[in-house]
């Protein structure tokens, strides 16, 4: 016996061939569009009584004897379609349109071009009075149950232009998620950066602990990392001259997976001459309020169940101190077996090379995690820190920041180590580590030490994640990605 779906999927298959036999075209290459169906049904008094060509997908569509009432929707939203049997003329071949009697043809998934008078239904809708049918694309196969939609999440990713055909919110975020990016840009056009662009395929890779991807570039039979950060290339400008420059791009690390970590993101990252990390800190605050108010129109925010306000003033957190007052670690006088303790104390469960750096870095994502922020961490040791510059009054800490918010660190900057004789060292130091199994810890990159010989001026930097966008919205990172890694169907 036949399933439902093998006898709709009979039933469209029918209708394709009568279509064709007809001679209309079920792919046509031409097609009109005069407006987006959400502004005409948002502006109905400038629209009223005027003829018009809308085009969409069908999304409803209910048969009353002469009558059919039906749903168009395109990205802007959907229109009601009123359909009169005395109001449409016969199905013209020439003209690739369809008659009253063979809309029967036409399925739920199609998608269609509209034409006829902008009108108000007696229930005071606003819709389309057709009087013209053009098909654009027939769908073969069924959409989800409008209700329901694509239950599987795995499934929802996979099958992403369904999930967002079927639940309109998730395309305005990825609309929330493009207007992100774009304010982000206009705030640093207007504030004097220019965008640059730099290599994603790297012959070393640094500027952020974490493991690379690797690949082989046939052309000169040589292997190549996929960046994790932007920032070597971008120092290399500012020796070159250039003094306000930004990336905004994807990055990658070859690393686990979870709600707030993917292997691909976008990244954005500047770099900033002649100020200092309490220069950038100044200008991170302004520009996290500036996103805030020009995408969501507002400062106060819910995420992972810990609320904050970007209006706010923003903390600071001594990043010794807190360790010490909450764990009684001291990060230069604790042994590592005294740190492992309070690790393990907390339920962390440790995976790949253990060095002092890590077991300080997970002391202090046990506090992280409850901290709701908007907060600006501070004072982070110099051997965690291998491209930040000393402090002056204190040599053995940096002039680092990270920004917490929701339990969660949401960017990083610093004042630029330009010292070339420091940064070889502290690369070497590095290199040993990574030697060592460290596969997070940072590369030696001779070339970029050169350029730091030839001089570069004090720099500032900054870096954030679309992270900073998941957590506006409060969900995980696959579903602020259109399409985030799965593994193949098999």
């Amino acid at each position: 016996m036949a399933s439902r779906l093998e006898e709709i999927l009979k039933e469209r298959e029918k209708k394709v061939e009568t279509l064709k036999l007809m001679g209309v075209e079920l792919y046509p290459a031409r097609s009109e569009k005069q407006a987006e169906n959400q502004i005409v049904v948002d502006n109905f008094e400038k629209y009223d009584g005027k003829e018009m060509i809308l085009a969409g997908r069908i999304m409803a569509w209910r048969e009353h004897g002469k009558l059919i009432f039906g749903q168009i929707q395109d990205q802007s939203g959907r229109i009601q379609l009123f359909i009169r049997a005395d109001g449409m003329g016969p199905t013209d071949k020439e003209k690739q349109t369809l008659g009253f009697e063979d809309l029967e043809l036409l399925d739920i998934g199609d998608i269609i071009q509209a034409g006829g008078q902008i009108v108000k239904t007696r229930t005071g809708e606003v819709s389309l009075q057709v009087s013209a049918i053009k098909l654009l694309a027939k769908s073969r196969l069924p959409l989800p149950d409008k209700w329901a939609g694509i239950e599987n999440p795995d499934e929802a990713f996979r099958k992403r232009y369904l999930d967002l055909l079927m639940d309109s919110e998730k395309m305005r975020r990825f609309e929330r998620k493009a207007k992100f990016w774009e304010v982000t840009r206009s705030f640093l056009k207007n504030k004097g950066f220019i965008e640059v662009e730099t290599p994603v395929l790297e012959s070393v890779t640094g500027g952020a602990d974490a493991k690379p991807f690797v690949t082989h570039m046939n052309a000169i039979d040589q292997d190549f990392f996929l960046r994790i950060s932007t920032e070597l290339y971008q120092k290399r400008l500012i020796g070159a001259g250039y003094e306000k420059i930004y990336t905004i791009g994807p990055n990658f690390r070859n690393e686990g997976m979870d709600d707030e970590h993917l292997p691909e993101y976008y990244q954005c990252e500047w770099y900033w001459a002649y100020a200092d990390y309490r220069d950038n800190m100044e200008l991170v605050k302004e520009l996290f309020r500036y996103i805030a108010k020009e995408v969501y129109g507002k400062t106060k925010f819910v995420s992972r169940g810990m609320e904050y306000d970007l209006a706010h003033e923003w903390a600071e957190i001594d990043y010794v101190e807190i360790i010490k007052e909450k764990l009684g670690i001291d990060i230069f006088k604790s042994t590592d077996e005294e740190m492992l303790a309070a690790v393990k104390k907390s339920g962390v469960v440790l995976t790949g090379a253990i060095n002092r750096s890590r077991l300080i870095d997970n002391c202090w994502k046990i506090i992280r995690k409850t901290i709701a922020g908007p907060a600006y961490l501070i004072n982070e040791p110099k051997f965690m820190s291998p491209l930040a510059k000393s402090k002056p009054e204190n040599p053995e800490l940096t002039e680092r920041f990270h920004v917490i918010i929701a339990g969660s660190e949401l960017g990083n900057g610093y004042t630029e180590l330009n010292d070339p004789e420091d940064q070889r060292a502290r690369f070497e130091e590095q290199q040993a580590q990574r030697e060592a199994g460290d596969e997070e810890a940072q590369m030696l990159d001779t070339d970029f030490v050169e350029m730091l010989e030839y001089g570069m001026p004090p720099t500032s930097g900054w870096g954030h994640s679309e992270r900073l966008f998941w957590f506006l919205e409060d969900i995980s990172g696959r579903e602020g990605v259109l399409f985030p890694p799965l593994r193949v169907k098999k």
